[in-house]
């Protein structure tokens, strides 16, 4: 009964909490006396990761594309693989390898041209009736209170013609990406070579460094599952989103189909980014119930394939939390522009494979950073322990 418990644990002689808490105290200062405080350890951390992004940001004209090809790599190269175990000659594979993957840079960048050339000619057309939604949209604003002085500002600052500068220039730079596919082709090319020494150079270093032929690995696998995966969905959402756009009527269906496929590469965010284009010329065409169509296709598109059938097939090979993914977007994205957002994740995994992974010591910090699958057995054992303490009270 409850009250025998109760009276053997008054019996119980009472533990004096404040000496093992200051016993604890004192044995962990006998073991870190003499090493480095951590509070230094944690500003030469932060230092470090200041110069580390300010000195990537300085070079990001040519670390975005060789990140790029890094990344590219090593999602080919299963491929490279099969090609030789089935007796294809060493350079015959990586040439063949490569050569696709360029192609598709191409034949992407070709793409992104017509789309942009589009977006040119059509955003011209559509030019007063722009200037006409910012009036409406400040007469709004004073409506609810806000000065004139402010709303001249907003509206004045507000000149759709502009975007068709920005658009030019940035037509412009990517006629310069075709330099720019020329370093890819040349690192995909050098480093397709290198990995074909690569599980020699692993069987090599594995008996002194085991541990990191492992993570590297394991690295490789989780992101080229992760890339794969999204191109593959992102392909599908961006003509799921395009499709209806054209049933929908709205111009530059190609255009945001584009978009779309684009910002699935970006966690969290590139929802928001990929559905304000279309919003904006829907309403322009079609009013109110366009853009409630819209966004019950994009909710539903978006939901269906990033919250059910991504996590399903990407499993747990990036295992990072919601927030450091979300953090992560942001940060790549200054550091190395549009690139680091679309290759957030994968460089979020490189610093970690870095830093924590091949470290056993720093290993407990993956749970923090958002590897749950032992937090969640742990967390499911405690949800029943309190279920069944529920019951039997």
């Amino acid at each position: 009964m409850w009250w025998n418990r109760r009276k053997q644990q008054q019996k119980a002689p009472k533990r004096n909490l404040e000496a093992e808490r200051q016993a604890e105290l004192d044995r962990e200062a006998a073991e870190t006396a003499g090493r480095t405080p951590r509070a230094v350890l944690i500003l030469l951390g932060i230092a470090g990761a200041v110069a580390g992004a300010f000195g990537l940001w300085a070079i990001q004209g040519f670390a975005a594309p060789v990140i790029l090809a890094l990344v590219l790599t090593i999602c080919v190269h299963p491929l490279r693989v099969a090609m030789e175990k089935r007796g294809v000659p060493r350079g015959i594979a990586t040439t063949s390898v490569v050569t696709a993957v360029f192609v598709l840079l191409a034949a992407f960048v070709t793409a992104l041209v017509l789309a942009l050339s589009q977006f040119v000619t059509l955003l011209p057309t559509f030019a007063p009736q722009l200037e006409k939604a910012g009036k409406n949209f400040g007469a709004w604003l004073q409506s609810i209170g806000v000065s004139e002085t402010q709303i001249h500002a907003i509206t004045t600052s507000f000149d759709p013609t502009k975007l068709v500068g920005v658009l030019t220039g940035l037509l412009g730079s990517v006629t310069s990406l075709t330099f720019a596919l020329v370093v890819i082709l040349t690192c995909l090319i050098l480093m397709a070579a290198d990995a074909g020494y690569l599980g020699a150079l692993f069987e090599q270093i594995r008996p002194e460094h085991k541990r990191v032929v492992i993570v590297i690995q394991s690295f490789a696998s989780n992101v080229r599952r992760y890339m794969v995966a999204t191109t593959v969905l992102g392909i599908a959402q961006g003509v799921l989103n395009a499709a209806a756009l054209l049933v929908l009527q709205v111009p530059g269906a190609f255009l945001w189909g584009l978009l779309s496929f684009l910002c699935s590469f970006i966690p969290n965010i590139g929802y928001f980014i990929a559905i304000i284009p279309p919003l904006v010329f829907g309403f322009l065409t079609g009013g109110w119930p366009t853009i409630i169509w819209i966004l019950i296709w994009y909710t539903l598109v978006n939901a269906v394939v990033q919250s059910i059938i991504q996590p399903r097939v990407v499993g747990n090979a990036v295992a990072l939390s919601q927030t450091i993914t979300f953090v992560s977007v942001l940060f790549w994205a200054v550091v190395l522009g549009a690139i680091g957002a679309i290759l957030a994740i994968p460089l979020t995994l490189i610093v970690r494979m870095i830093l924590i992974d091949t470290d056993p010591r720093a290993r407990w910090w993956r749970p923090v950073l958002g590897d749950f699958s032992q937090t969640k057995v742990i967390q499911k054992a405690a949800d029943a322990e309190r279920k069944q303490q529920r019951k039997s009270t």
